[in-house]
C-alpha cells in the first residue's frame, strides 16, 4: 500500500486529501457517563484525544528531494495531542487534521 490515501466519507462524497505530512482524523466518540453511571451533559465532557484516521498525505518533503514514509495508515486507531489538531466539518462529520507528529501512539 502506498502512503496516498483518501477515502468518501458519508453522503457528501467528499475525497479527503491531505498535502504532506497531514492526516485526517474522525474523533471517537465522547463517553455519555461516568463508570459510577452519572451522565454527563456536552459542557462537562472531555473530548477525546482518540480517533481513526481516514485520509493521510504524501509523506513529509524531505531536503534530499524525496518524499518521507508516513508511519501512520488509513484505518490506525490512534491517539494524539489534545492541542495539535485543526477542527473542520464537511456537512454533519467533523474531522481533524493534524501533523504526524502530533500523532503519539497507534492503538493495536
Amino acid at each position: 500500500m502506498t502512503a496516498t490515501a483518501t477515502k468518501n466519507k458519508g453522503k457528501t462524497g467528499i475525497k479527503l486529501q491531505p498535502l504532506g505530512d497531514r492526516v485526517v482524523v474522525q474523533r471517537d466518540e465522547s463517553e455519555e457517563k461516568t463508570a459510577g453511571g452519572i451522565f454527563l451533559p456536552d459542557t462537562a465532557k472531555d473530548k477525546p484525544v482518540r480517533g481513526t484516521i481516514i485520509s493521510v498525505g504524501n509523506g513529509k518533503l524531505l531536503d534530499n528531494g524525496t518524499r518521507g514514509t508516513l508511519q501512520v495508515q488509513v484505518g490506525d486507531r490512534v491517539i494524539f495531542t489534545s492541542y495539535a489538531p485543526e477542527p473542520f466539518k464537511i456537512g454533519d462529520e467533523e474531522y481533524l487534521l493534524m501533523r504526524e507528529e502530533d500523532i503519539l501512539a497507534v492503538i493495536e
